[in-house]
């Protein structure tokens, strides 16, 4: 693969004392780059390691050890390398990265069975640790929506007070990209090149090089630019269904994950809205010049139609 160039993304302050600042920054961002990076994230550097730590521990298993926590139909578990596949790249393998979902759990005790945990014999620090985490990021993701939603002059507790969060369905996604993979091989790809569905996406990565995004999607040859890792950084972007309510004014980037011949191990939290949430071009985002571009949607509909559509799961 062709080498990429540095890109230079935005960085949001999430305690800057000036909220009109930080708004105007993340929708600059949103707009040229659908992609920026946020600091004093609130989530403490003895978490991350403690997350990163144990989902290292957790993949460095035998197969068979991880297969039995195989994904279910909640979509909760360990996914096993090669087996999901973008439609688009119909002579590759699949994606070479293997990662495990954790859902939501709330209140309620159907709710916790879905998701699936390692023994607690063998992982006696591992469910505490993944549902701290997941709780703080969640905090720290609510608060860059609200700072979203100021970008496009609503109201801060616009997302809170339609009901965005009323059902529970943001997901966290431990990742690993093994590092014997051959990066010349161009069917070999640690993630192929997607966007994200959803609305809202919060990444801590271990520092090692290889994510890409491609901010003009139908230019050919397409150009990627290197996403570097900052020290103390969250890597923020947005998702197709975001793009969407904003009718365009925000952009989901194309991105993927290349091999680099080492280990990676990074961390994504996904946040999407109440499925029950009809999803429509936002007032402050249309007028008579920009119609809305899409029809009203219920966001889980959407969701289980770009699920259905774009991914399939191979036999593994």
């Amino acid at each position: 693969m062709a080498a990429a160039r540095r890109l230079d993304l935005p960085v949001v302050d999430l305690v800057s004392p000036d909220l009109r600042a930080a708004a105007n920054s993340i929708r600059k961002a949103c707009v040229e780059y659908g992609f920026f990076y946020v600091i004093n994230h609130g989530i403490e550097s003895d978490l991350l390691e403690r997350v990163f730590a144990e989902s290292r521990k957790f993949f460095e298993q035998p197969m068979e050890e991880k297969m039995a926590l195989r994904k279910n139909s909640s979509h909760r578990g360990y996914t096993a390398p090669y087996s999901e596949k973008v439609d688009d790249y119909p002579d590759s393998r699949g994606d070479s990265k293997e990662s495990f979902y954790i859902g939501p759990t709330g209140d309620d005790n159907s709710q916790n069975n879905f998701n699936q945990w390692p023994s607690e014999e063998r992982f006696p620090s591992w469910k505490n640790t993944m549902l701290s985490y997941y709780a703080n990021v969640l905090a720290t993701g609510k608060r860059i929506l609200s700072l979203i939603a100021l970008s496009l002059d609503l109201d801060a507790e616009f997302f809170e007070k339609n009901g965005a969060f009323e059902i529970p369905t943001a997901f966290l996604r431990l990742l690993h990209y093994a590092g014997d993979i051959n990066a010349s091989d161009g069917g070999n790809i640690g993630a192929a090149a997607h966007s994200d569905y959803g609305m809202l996406t919060l990444l801590a990565t271990d520092g090692t090089p290889g994510l890409q995004i491609c901010r003009e999607k139908d230019r050919h040859p397409q150009l990627w630019e290197d996403v570097h890792h900052i020290d103390g950084s969250l890597i923020i972007n947005i998702g197709d269904l975001l793009e969407r309510w904003t009718n365009c004014v925000f952009r989901s980037t194309l991105h993927r994950v290349v091999p680099v011949g080492k280990d990676r191990y990074s961390v994504a939290f996904f946040i999407d809205p109440s499925p029950n949430l009809l999803i429509q071009c936002m007032e402050s985002c249309c007028n008579e010049a920009y119609p809305p571009r899409f029809p009203p949607i219920k966001s889980g509909d959407y969701l289980e139609e770009r699920l259905s559509s774009t991914y399939k799961l191979a036999t593994v």
